[in-house]
């Protein structure tokens, strides 16, 4: 999944990063509002973290701005106001979820989880044929038999997964697997994917992965 977090405390930036990373998310960064604000016209993110207090901007017209831009990406918001009146402010502006500083690294991840189910596919479960992925306890099986992922190779197949049929890029795959730095002449991509079919076609006679000479690859059943 791909989050943009938008905070303009370096401090708390760096862990929400760490955090996410650890969970295995592409993440872009803003530490304003205006740089906010371009990097959401021009990406499609799966969640936004949002500061309420900005040094450019008010947090809670973003976050209106942003649900009437795009109104099914959750938001959010992520503030040290933590009156009853102020949650009740930032809910109404359009905010998902509503987390107050400090937070531990559990509540975070949880929270995070928590939202990108419920803005997720119904199904707990995405399946190929054979091929299933549990999204709750971020497992994969084939066949019946437990496939032991990374977590770099977890999110790629969870992204083939929630695209099955859907021709994808190798920009795209770096977009929502990577980040804004992802380097364009890199194979990384590639490296995984070929990783990722070793572990979930190699041992199988019909392969799920197929490559689209000149442009990336797609994931069916066909």
């Amino acid at each position: 999944m791909r989050i943009l977090v938008v905070e303009d405390e370096l401090k708390i930036s760096l862990f929400i990063v760490q955090t996410l990373k650890g969970m295995g998310h592409a993440i872009d960064t803003s530490l304003n509002g205006a740089e906010a604000r371009t990097l959401f016209d021009q990406h499609e993110y799966d969640l936004v973290i949002l500061d309420v207090m900005l040094p450019d901007d008010d947090g809670m017209k973003i976050c209106r701005d942003f649900k009437f831009k795009k109104s099914t990406t959750p938001i959010m918001m992520l503030t040290t106001l933590s009156q009853v009146e102020d949650k009740v402010k930032g809910l109404d502006s359009g905010a998902d979820d509503y987390m107050t500083k400090p937070f531990s690294v559990d509540e975070m991840s949880a929270r995070v989880r928590a939202l990108l189910r419920r803005h997720s596919s119904k199904t707990l479960v995405l399946k190929c044929a054979d091929l299933e992925l549990d999204i709750v306890q971020r497992q994969a099986l084939r066949g019946g038999v437990v496939i032991k992922l990374t977590t770099k190779e977890y999110s790629l197949l969870e992204y083939f997964m929630r695209n099955i049929g859907r021709p994808l890029s190798r920009s795209q795959i770096a977009q929502h697997v990577w980040d804004l730095h992802f380097d364009p002449e890199s194979n990384v991509v590639d490296v995984y994917v070929k990783q990722l079919r070793k572990k979930i076609d190699s041992d199988f006679p019909k392969k799920l992965i197929k490559t689209i000479v000149g442009l990336g690859y797609v994931l069916n059943e066909e």
